[in-house]
């Protein structure tokens, strides 16, 4: 994506979902990492939450990353683990 949209949330769906659509391989998916831009606003959403600076849309915004990032890592760890009892 070459454009940031307003809501990260919904570009971070959309991201996993392009890449998940592409039919990647199990070692693709164990190795998938977030587009820069992603991954720099999650860090900086945890980091204000660290400090007590986020606005209540912030707030929302980081709960919802967290629940795909949380769904996104769980697929990753059952891949990894059916790449080692393959």
């Amino acid at each position: 994506m070459d454009t940031v949209p307003e809501k990260l949330t919904v570009a971070l769906f959309d991201e996993i979902l392009e890449f998940m659509l592409s039919n990647p391989t199990a070692e693709q998916i164990v190795a998938y990492r977030l587009p820069s831009y992603l991954e720099n606003r999650l860090h900086d959403l945890l980091d204000n939450n660290s400090e007590g600076q986020l606005f209540a849309e912030e707030k929302a915004e980081l709960a919802e990353f967290i629940q795909i990032d949380h769904l996104f890592t769980m697929l990753k760890a059952r891949t990894r683990h059916k790449l080692k009892t393959a």
